[in-house]
């Protein structure tokens, strides 16, 4: 079995998911561009408007003075709150990429055939991969289609960047609830870790841009390195580097792990304590 067969079989069995979340969030995208002239045209009042909220309850919801720029814009009306929308999506992908099909007993006959286990995790890792990228890709094209005729002054290239930011996020918290699959005893309790860990690290990310005690604990969450909407302006290089770096190493260590596990025949595991002598625990 090649590599190639193992990428496009796991991939058509998400072509629902790919189209309903790409479809879904593109016209999402199609409609905020279309309003964005129309904010654009009531600015002086909400800017007014805006001056009333507190500083705090702005930048908790990504708000910034420069809203009604391009970058603030996209931050505050999509891609801030993205990483929750579509992070569920893909702690979901990750901690089915292998467990699913063990926990209905198909995995151990997948293995049965002439393919090795690195293959089989290549293959689904790489699926998982394309998966992320077309729904992105989708919601992409929403957006680059309802930017034109409009005074946003954003080119397909530079709209594409903050959906790069966006991927490497995602894929962090994918690679990340893989390997919660091969360490913890189930599907439901890797997903459910991994989404777990997701909210806290919006929240805590989003509660540090108001609370300085916090901040120094920012570093240490995935959010604090996600550009949203202001990577219009430009990549940053290095954050993207740690997010893609730290979701390569926990795919590796699930890598790992999936290699050394025995695989179970269905059905959800349990965790295995060790007999003191006499049978008891």
């Amino acid at each position: 079995m090649k590599l190639a067969t193992v990428f496009l079989h796991f991939a058509r069995r998400s072509w629902g998911a790919i189209v309903g979340w790409g479809v879904m969030l593109a016209v999402l995208g199609l409609y905020l561009m279309r309003f964005y002239d129309t904010l654009a045209e009531q600015r002086a009042m909400l800017e007014q408007l805006v001056a009333q909220y507190p500083p705090a309850l702005m930048a908790f919801f990504g708000g910034t003075a420069e809203m009604f720029t391009a970058g603030g814009y996209l931050s505050l009306e999509f891609f801030s709150y993205m990483p929750i929308v579509i992070g569920v999506y893909a702690v979901l992908l990750g901690s089915g990429m292998l467990v699913s099909d063990e926990e209905n007993g198909t995995l151990d006959l997948v293995l049965a055939h002439p393919i090795s286990r690195t293959l089989l995790f290549a293959g689904r890792l790489l699926g998982a991969v394309a998966i992320l990228a077309a729904i992105l890709l989708l919601t992409w094209a929403g957006f680059v289609i309802g930017a034109q005729g409009t005074t946003l002054g954003v080119t397909p290239l530079q709209m594409l960047r903050p959906f790069v930011a966006l991927f490497a996020l995602l894929f962090l918290f994918a690679a990340l609830s893989f390997f919660l699959s091969m360490m913890l005893p189930s599907r439901n309790m890797a997903a459910t870790v991994g989404a777990l860990l997701l909210f806290v690290s919006y929240f805590v990310n989003s509660l540090a841009q108001i609370d300085e005690k916090l901040r120094p604990w920012g570093k240490y969450l995935p959010l604090h390195y996600y550009q949203s909407g202001h990577a219009l302006e430009g990549l940053k290089g290095e954050w993207l580097a740690i997010l893609l770096g730290v979701g390569v190493a926990f795919a590796l260590l699930g890598w790992l792990l999936f290699l050394r596990r025995d695989i179970r025949l269905g059905g959800e595991g349990s965790w295995k304590l060790r007999k003191a002598k006499g049978g008891k625990p």
